[in-house]
């Protein structure tokens, strides 16, 4: 009994507990990660945002709303009648307003056929997921979160100034940190996010499609073990700091997904 209490009070070691971060993966909406975390005033109980589709918002083919708006209206004033003020004595006005009017229908027409196109709605789980990934990077990636995020205290135990010390004498050029060339793909909070994402993909299909798909249910195991091996890494390095917790509360990472053994 106390046991099967104790297991579901840890939560799942596939889902976690639903945040509006996790949603937006299924809804593609995009949210806001708050810039100070300790406001209570401005944030939400995950620390985050949700908020509508903002010009910065991803679309299928790797194009984003800015991309499109701007495509849009540069084929409006590319296509839009030519009115020659020269020949304004011989022109026929409504002739001109009939025109204009008729070029108006035409690329509202286009606009609204390029916004489904572009929509992640409409698009394939593959794109869906590749999306998901690039809002991962952009979310946990360190060349954004190194900006409100403080890194762990350094420790001031006698054990852990030693160690301090043993890399100082190393020399100085071991210790500064090399500036990153472009976004931060590889640390262990961006792969931890991509996996959670591939992981409830995985799952959503397992139980309405694929019930009987036994290579993909071998597929989500690996992820979730992956996942747990990554998490317990990265709770051994930043555990009681920021980065550790921004990341469990916005994925809604629970005990169940890092401690113990995992069996599905």
């Amino acid at each position: 009994m106390i046991r099967t209490e104790r297991l579901k009070a840890s939560g799942d070691p596939v889902r976690g507990i639903p945040t509006p971060f996790l949603q937006s993966f299924n809804t593609i909406r995009p949210i806001t990660i708050s810039p100070h975390p300790a406001d209570p005033s401005s944030q939400t109980s995950t620390g985050i945002h949700p908020t509508a589709p903002s010009d910065t918002s991803l679309l299928n083919h790797f194009l984003r709303t800015t991309d499109l708006s701007n495509s849009l209206t540069r084929s409006e004033s590319l296509s839009a009648p030519l009115h020659r003020p020269s020949l304004r004595n011989t022109s026929d006005p409504q002739r001109e307003k009939d025109a204009t009017r008729q070029h108006k229908l035409e690329h509202d027409t286009a606009a609204e056929a390029m916004q489904r196109l572009t929509s992640l709605t409409n698009a394939s789980s593959a794109d869906r997921t590749r999306a998901n990934i690039q809002r991962c990077i952009e979310t946990f990636g360190r060349h954004n979160t190194d900006s409100y995020l403080r890194p762990k205290p350094v420790s001031t135990s006698p054990r852990g100034s030693d160690l301090l010390n043993a890399e100082a004498a190393q020399g100085s050029d071991l210790i500064t940190n090399t500036p990153r060339v472009g976004p931060d793909t590889g640390s262990s909070e961006v792969q931890i996010a991509i996996l959670t994402a591939k992981i409830n993909t995985l799952a959503d299909f397992l139980e309405t499609r694929g019930r009987k798909d036994k290579v993909n249910a071998r597929n989500l195991r690996l992820l979730v073990h992956r996942r747990q091996k990554l998490l317990r890494y990265l709770r051994k390095k930043e555990r009681g700091g920021e980065r550790w917790k921004h990341l469990i509360e916005t994925l809604g990472l629970t005990e169940a997904t890092w401690m113990g053994e995992i069996s599905m």
